[in-house]
């Protein structure tokens, strides 16, 4: 048995929208990389989705590429999580607002 194309774009959807009701919504930082992780898996959900629907692997090569771009980012930002938490003792996404100039 295949699942149906369709119910893959709604899962893909309904994870993207679960992701950016958390950005819009948290305020601490690691929920917010967590939010944006979610949403990154939704697009590679997508890609993968509709590259086995067209019979074609670049999707499946674009979905490897969100994956760098994904670890990338994980890398950056938590150590910069960690750098901001060592010096104010707090992730929350107000306290960085004293970092502006």
């Amino acid at each position: 048995m295949t699942v149906p194309f369709g119910w893959y774009l709604f899962l893909s959807a309904l994870l993207f929208v679960i992701g950016a009701v958390g950005v819009l919504r948290r305020r601490n930082a690691i929920l917010l990389f967590m939010c944006i992780e979610l949403m990154l898996n939704a697009v590679n959900l997508t890609f993968v989705a509709a590259a086995r629907h067209l019979g074609q692997l670049d999707g499946q090569l674009f979905v490897f590429l969100v994956i760098l771009v994904a670890a990338a980012e994980v890398a950056i930002g938590l150590s910069i999580i960690i750098a901001i938490y060592k010096s104010h003792r707090s992730v929350d996404v107000d306290d960085l607002k004293l970092l502006k100039w």
